[in-house]
């Protein structure tokens, strides 16, 4: 008789579908559909990528000399002192940052253990998924130089009301006892923890830190090019089958109807970050409206899974309704500034 006791394999797990599936599929589709249109769809993606590429590679390299060097430790001075201006510097801090959503949990979830005030951490919550180096370059080199300051601009103005109005309504019942009973503090990344310390701008002489810096470079590399060669694909689509008549009548025109459109659109239609500027760049061709497309980042920026993850992790379901009503309120706010503006 055969020995049942004996522990069974494991059944085999099959990797989860991601980015580099969906630009396959789309090809597939195109290839099946539309052959006519597919080699138009890969022309227009390689050369959208080798556009971008001297800003992918500044990206890189600078996230990886700031991780390195151990300059995320700096952002923990923006939580001590005054609280009005422990806003402004976690406002500016947030949106230049080099932290993605993830690795902002176990650092909040810190500074909320021992007493930060919530007003401070909303301002960094909210501006950080918005820019940091890697960002601004992107976006710089798809939407231009204007469109990015503009973004980094309303990422820490963004912060600012976040920050701010918490602490008007710090006694109100919805920012009490924010945090949940037992919150949820693992990050999703897998580049390794911050460095403690004071910064070490030559990190070449040490040898983890070097490992950080190899490390983070590739990860960062291989997320940009896997995300933005779908996104690329993805615009090439919309430019070919989604009619300009439609976008511009949904999102085009002036007054603050597109920009709300925009908001709410952005919200739930967000991929990441970097994804989302080849789409607003091909929504733009199509007739989107300049304050549409900033309310658009904004809104989606703030809500897309990992950042709005980020916060749902750790605090009650009120604060987290504040956070995306925040979002929703400065993403109107920025994209009717922009729209005057522009």
């Amino acid at each position: 008789m055969a020995d049942t006791t004996q522990s069974q394999p494991a059944p085999r797990r099959f990797p989860k579908p991601g980015a580099w599936a969906a630009t396959v599929a789309l090809l597939l589709l195109i290839a099946v559909f539309d052959w006519a249109q597919f080699t138009p769809t890969v022309i227009f993606a390689v050369k959208a990528l080798a556009h971008t590429a001297p800003f992918i590679l500044f990206a890189v390299f600078a996230v990886a000399y700031l991780k390195a060097s151990g300059a995320e430790t700096l952002i923990a001075k923006a939580f001590s002192g005054n609280q009005a201006r422990m806003i402004v510097m976690a406002a500016l801090l947030g949106g230049l940052s080099p932290f993605c959503s993830c690795e902002v949990i176990p650092f909040i979830a810190a500074l909320l253990a021992v007493g930060a005030p919530l007003g401070a951490v909303m301002a960094f919550w909210l501006a950080s998924p918005l820019m940091d180096p890697a960002m601004f370059a992107i976006t710089s080199g798809t939407l231009g130089w204007e469109f990015a300051t503009a973004k980094a601009f309303a990422a820490i103005g963004l912060g600012m009301l976040g920050g701010f109005g918490t602490m008007l309504f710090a006694h109100t019942p919805v920012f009490t006892n924010p945090l949940r009973e037992r919150p949820a503090v693992g990050g999703c990344c897998g580049v390794k923890k911050p460095f403690s310390g004071a910064p070490v701008w030559r990190f070449w002489q040490e040898a983890d830190r070097r490992g950080t810096f190899r490390d983070t470079a590739l990860e960062n590399a291989l997320f940009l090019i896997k995300w933005l060669t779908l996104a690329y694909v993805i615009e090439a689509m919309m430019l070919a089958y989604v009619p300009a008549e439609m976008i511009a009548g949904l999102l085009g025109g002036t007054g603050i109807w597109p920009i709300l459109m925009g908001a709410f659109v952005g919200a739930p239609a967000y991929l990441n970050g970097y994804a989302a500027v080849p789409l607003v760049d091909a929504l733009l061709a199509q007739g989107m409206a300049p304050g549409a497309a900033m309310s658009f980042v904004i809104a989606g920026g703030v809500s897309c899974i990992p950042a709005a993850i980020a916060v749902w992790a750790l605090v009650k379901p009120r604060v987290f309704v504040a956070y995306l009503s925040f979002a929703l309120v400065g993403a109107v706010i920025a994209g009717s500034l922009w729209q005057a503006i522009a």
